[in-house]
């Protein structure tokens, strides 16, 4: 019925959003590299010593409870308390076990043991019972004082030791880092009781899907605490991301508010960490051994050697996160490191006068001295660069930096005026080969600018640079690249002449208004695509220039081509927007609904729900007002009323100081929210003519009911059972139970209606027969109105828009659904409970309404009114909805009330 109501031209419409949408999610899902993390493995069998709480405490919080981990002999010893160690406590996030702290707790076992237990950390993990927190919020300020009480207990278990600690060290992953973070909101919490926090895929900056009002208020009151108290949190912070793999929680809302006032904390994506240099997804960035490692050396690199636990020296902390997550010099981190090396010795000294020199060594036995003249390089180089394939031993400087494949120090020469001579050491390393390379060159040479292609040349043209000169280093500028929409694919292709032996190159794409760079490593000669597309928009203060930079050979050539690809922007639509979708599906629809009820009041019939929604969800219907509010919002006057009146913030204004617009977004939006409301409009049809169809085969044939009542006898029975239901349990499983209802009496309908036909094709005569008679009496009887077929019909179609409406409703209070389910055997009542005062009104509402039909409302005075509705409550749901979707019911159930209301007025 829905695929005959629509033209060919619409349908190929909605067919094409279906595949925009495909290429999108695709680009999310599937468009990363490949998982390059090594698994990360327990060497003994892994325990978990239930730590014993105050029996008030446990009664009080019965879900959940507190562990210590250990392993073999180290948890053998630690069953009879107290302990000696360094405490660490791991807070899981959503879904999250309190078993995910058995990869860094077996890492950092190994590591004590390798020093022979000079120091070592003891990791604790709450058992959060596997809350669905990123879902329902309601349980975020408990899951705080519990830890608030854990801490507490934990470092009672040290009492009595002669290196007691003070404070803990905590690891969040995803939720359970901003449960960290707001333990600092608690009134009687002291602020010292935590040394260092380290965050895992926590989305600091909002929810990732904000369902219920309560994560969004958890979250105003964590956020607006650290910025209104910046100056007094001295807590160090390091928040790490997982890149483009991490589906879950995009990066970009991971990185921590930049405070002029609070430098103490840092954000980085874990592709641009040393020694890790790998995206990781939402779960394997607990088990990822290579981020699991430099996390634990950066942890033994924190302990104070007299205090025997981690420093409370803020500028060591600092220091220690910077050399392990943001730029390894390749050297062990020193906390005042000798800028001074003794050269003395019986060691060989060779002059290098010439500006590009490379040295093989392979079994030296003598160390070397290489030594260049800088005098006559200065007049005409500006930066010296050297790169070593040895990674082990003495380095260059503490200025060099660490890559995969290499270590390379970069100088620019007139920061160092008075140094008469560059010294490059090569130790003496058996049985290893390796290769020291160095050049003098012009920073102009090696900077090559490239401007990207345009948004809207959807790929179908490049832009091409040659790198002709043997260098081994180049920059290439990407100009006019900065904000998160755009996105590009980068071919590097590399000819070499003479090469015998396997050439690394390596194309780092590097951000330098955020630690989100990646690594590209390549086997040359060889043909390279890198995806180029950000997590974090240039701020408008910034005049920095996103780089590629290339660590070359120069016995080869390079070819750069830049062009836009059209997938991966979709891809950033989806995933900086896509949890809006549901805002602008239901906008659609209310569009629909709304023709809907203005053509029942103009010609008397229902249209169908393709034809109105293909007629009236036009985006000029909706972005005008929204743009215009967003533009009037800038003048003082219009805010001060806006303020006065107690609207909420527009939420693209929400989306501009996360500098999350796009260009012409909101119309994209528009588009596959209305394809999706289509398809969703057809599935629903679908599936109430196939229940129907199962209902005929099981049941007796049905006919059209006689007497229309609104208010049947066991109406107000049932309605007053499911608000019970609703106060008593949970609010979301009463609207369930309430759409389950409403569902049944529109398939039983549709049945009715099914076998009517089918007497009508039987026997015309008599089917004519009654028809007449039903018209006849139709509008004689005021509150026993007949149904005809046509109505029956007419309020199918009504009907049918209806489901397809609260269908979503329903799906945007599972969440809550889910939670109370999966917590019944701790509580039978769900408190907080965000979907009980919207149930109190979706119930009698919805239970009325499945008893309404066409006939019994054409002729309502409020009809015309009830009509209007929708088109503003459509613009309401995309102006402070789309950012917070515990908003739209709000203005879903709006028409609803008043469409029921039409059956008495």
């Amino acid at each position: 019925m829905l695929l005959h109501s629509v033209n060919l031209w619409n349908l190929a419409f909605y067919a094409f959003m279906v595949f925009m949408a495909t290429l999108g999610l695709w680009d999310v899902f599937f468009g990363f590299e490949e998982n390059k993390c090594s698994m990360s493995y327990m060497f003994e069998y892994p325990e978990y010593q239930k730590i014993e709480l105050p029996k008030k405490l446990a009664k009080r919080y019965p879900a959940y409870e507190l562990y210590l981990y250990g392993e073999g002999s180290y948890a053998e010893e630690h069953k009879v308390l107290p302990l000696t160690g360094i405490p660490v406590l791991f807070l899981p996030g959503n879904a999250g076990s309190y078993k995910q702290v058995r990869s860094i707790g077996s890492i950092a076992l190994r590591k004590a043991e390798d020093i022979d237990f000079k120091y070592h950390f003891d990791f604790f993990s709450v058992n959060f019972n596997e809350e669905l927190v990123a879902l329902y919020g309601g349980s975020l300020q408990k899951q705080t004082k519990f830890v608030h009480e854990c801490i507490k207990t934990i470092l009672k278990l040290y009492k009595g030791q002669e290196f007691a600690p003070k404070s803990v060290a905590i690891i969040g992953h995803s939720m359970g880092g901003l449960v960290a973070r707001a333990l600092l909101t608690l009134k009687n919490f002291k602020h010292d009781l935590i040394n260092l926090l380290v965050t895992q895929a926590t989305p600091h900056v909002a929810p990732v899907m904000p369902l219920d009002r309560f994560i969004t208020d958890f979250y105003m009151t964590v956020n607006n605490y650290w910025i209104l108290n910046a100056r007094q949190i001295n807590l160090t912070t390091l928040s790490v991301a997982g890149g483009f793999r991490d589906y879950q929680v995009r990066s970009g809302l991971t990185f921590l508010p930049k405070l002029s006032h609070h430098t103490s904390a840092l954000s980085v994506v874990s592709s641009a960490v040393p020694k890790t240099w790998v995206s990781t997804d939402h779960l394997s960035i607990v088990w990822c051994k290579q981020l699991q490692l430099t996390t634990i050396r950066a942890f033994f690199d924190l302990i104070d050697a007299d205090t025997k636990q981690i420093t409370q020296n803020p500028k060591k902390k600092l220091s220690v996160l910077n050399h392990h997550f943001i730029r390894h010099p390749a050297k062990h981190f020193e906390e005042n490191p000798s800028i001074i090396s003794d050269l003395t010795g019986t060691s060989m000294w060779v002059p290098v006068k010439v500006s590009k020199w490379t040295y093989v060594a392979y079994n030296e036995s003598d160390k070397i001295y290489f030594t260049f003249p800088l005098a006559n390089h200065r007049k005409i180089y500006t930066h010296v660069y050297c790169q070593s394939t040895i990674r082990q031993g003495i380095d260059l400087s503490w200025k060099a930096e660490l890559l995969p494949t290499i270590k390379f120090l970069m100088l620019r020469l007139q920061d160092y005026p008075s140094l008469s001579h560059l010294v490059v050491y090569v130790p003496s390393i058996h049985g290893s080969k390796f290769v020291v390379d160095c050049e003098f060159f012009k920073k102009e040479t090696r900077s090559i600018q490239l401007p990207v292609t345009h948004l809207f040349s959807f790929g179908l043209s490049s832009r091409k640079v040659i790198l002709n000169t043997s260098g081994l280093f180049y920059n290439i500028e990407l100009l006019n690249f900065g904000q998160i929409y755009q996105a590009f694919k980068i071919n590097v292709v590399s000819k070499c002449s003479g090469v015998k032996e396997e050439i690394t190159s390596i194309y780092k794409l590097h951000i330098p208004w955020s630690y989100e760079d990646s690594l590209t490593i390549a086997q040359v000669p060889s043909s390279t695509e890198i995806s180029v597309k950000l997590h974090i928009a240039q701020p408008d203060n910034d005049s920095h220039v996103a780089l590629l930079k290339m660590y070359t050979s120069s016995d080869c050539q390079y070819e750069v081509t830049v062009k836009t690809s059209f997938s991966q922007i979709l891809g950033q639509v989806v995933r900086f927007h896509g949890g809006a979708l549901p805002a602008y599906v239901i906008s659609s629809i209310l569009l629909a609904y709304g023709g809907q009820l203005y053509s029942l009041f103009s010609t008397g019939h229902c249209l169908e729900y393709a034809t109105l929604l293909d007629k009236e969800a036009k985006p000029y219907k909706v972005d005008p007002f929204v743009i215009m509010v967003k533009f009037l919002l800038g003048y003082k006057w219009f805010k001060e009323l806006w303020d006065m009146l107690l609207l909420p913030e527009l939420d693209a204004i929400v989306l501009t100081s996360q500098s999350m617009c796009f260009p012409l977004v909101s119309l994209i939006l528009f588009l596959f929210g209305t394809c999706t409301a289509y398809w969703g409009g057809l599935l629903s049809s679908t599936s109430v003519r196939l229940l129907s169809s199962l209902w005929l085969a099981l049941k007796r044939p049905s006919e059209l009911p006689k007497d229309i009542k609104i208010i049947s006898p066991d109406l107000p029975i049932l309605t007053i059972v499911l608000i019970l239901i609703s106060w008593t349990t949970c609010g979301a499983f009463a609207i369930l139970l309430t759409y389950l209802y409403y569902v049944f009496k529109i398939v039983h309908l549709q049945a009715s209606l099914t076998t009517f036909k089918n007497s009508q094709t039987v026997n015309p005569k008599h089917a004519r027969r009654s028809e007449k008679k039903s018209n006849h009496h139709k509008d004689s009887i005021v509150h026993h109105l007949r149904l005809s077929a046509s109505d029956a019909e007419d309020s199918l179609r009504m009907h049918s828009t209806l489901i397809n409406l609260l269908t979503w409703i329903v799906l945007l209070s599972m969440p809550s659904l889910i939670y109370w389910l999966k917590n019944l055997r701790y509580y039978f009542k769900l408190n907080p409970d965000p979907c009980k005062p919207l149930a109190f009104i979706l119930i009698p509402t919805m239970a009325i309404l499945g008893n309404t039909y066409t006939t019994s409302i054409k002729s309502s005075k409020l009809l015309k009114t009830t009509s209007q509705f929708p088109l503003p409550l459509a613009v309401g749901v995309i102006a402070f909805g789309s950012s917070h979707l515990y908003r739209v019911p709000c203005f879903v159930f709006i028409p609803l009330l008043l469409h029921a209301l039409c059956n008495f007025m």
